[in-house]
């Protein structure tokens, strides 16, 4: 598939930016703010863009057939760009990725944007917005995979998980790389076409788990 990762710099999207440049079945296309950010890419094996989600992105729909969407605001940052990115810049993404014909499209969202309102006090706009953008995804006609991941942690994949529309042990931890692999191998896993689920670390290796969704 000709994918292009809209959140390429970040932390999540340059392992899935890696992950689907040394997989022969994908070509990358890496969605970037800045100039410097491009020679990484490349590096990387894909073919970097420079686009922005708060500006016309249009041009950066050519020439893929599949859209991963792993951008996110960051910790940093407050309500407002919250609202600009996670869920406007995604729901933007989702329609131009219908207007261009793109028809599989995975969304990195979050576990608790199911229910925002339940989750704790500072956190529920942030999952308000994802549940917003995850929404619009399934409204959209698109082929989609919504992946809603625990808590993300900065370790080596351990390339094992447990993967369910609601996991027993929802309090439990992820290595980003684990669910960066989670995001490319659903683009031809035909079992998480037009589903929603969770994961978190488990002990079922990546592409079994997606087959039990």
């Amino acid at each position: 598939m000709h994918v292009l990762v809209i959140g390429a710099a970040g932390t999540t999207g340059r392992l899935v930016v890696q992950s689907l440049a040394e997989n022969i079945q994908h070509h990358v296309k890496a969605m970037v703010r800045k100039t410097d950010q491009m020679t990484d890419m490349e590096k990387l094996g894909a073919q970097p863009v420079l686009a922005d989600l708060e500006q016309d992105f249009s041009y950066a729909m050519n020439d893929v057939n599949a859209v991963i969407f792993a951008a996110g605001s960051g910790s940093s940052t407050g309500p407002d760009k919250t609202t600009t990115v996670d869920r406007d810049g995604a729901i933007k993404a989702i329609d131009l990725a219908v207007s261009h014909g793109i028809e599989r499209f995975v969304m990195l969202s979050s576990m608790g944007a199911d229910r925002p309102d339940a989750g704790p006090e500072s956190m529920q706009h942030y999952l308000q917005a994802k549940h917003d953008a995850d929404a619009h995804l399934m409204q959209s006609g698109l082929t989609y995979t919504i992946v809603r991941p625990g808590v993300l942690k900065n370790e080596a994949a351990a390339g094992k998980i447990e993967a369910a529309a609601q996991v027993a042990g929802r309090t439990k931890s992820i290595a980003r790389a684990d669910v960066a692999e989670v995001l490319v191998q659903s683009l031809l896993a035909e079992k998480t076409e037009s589903r929603i689920f969770e994961i978190v670390e488990g002990d079922v290796p990546i592409g079994e788990a997606l087959k039990r969704i």
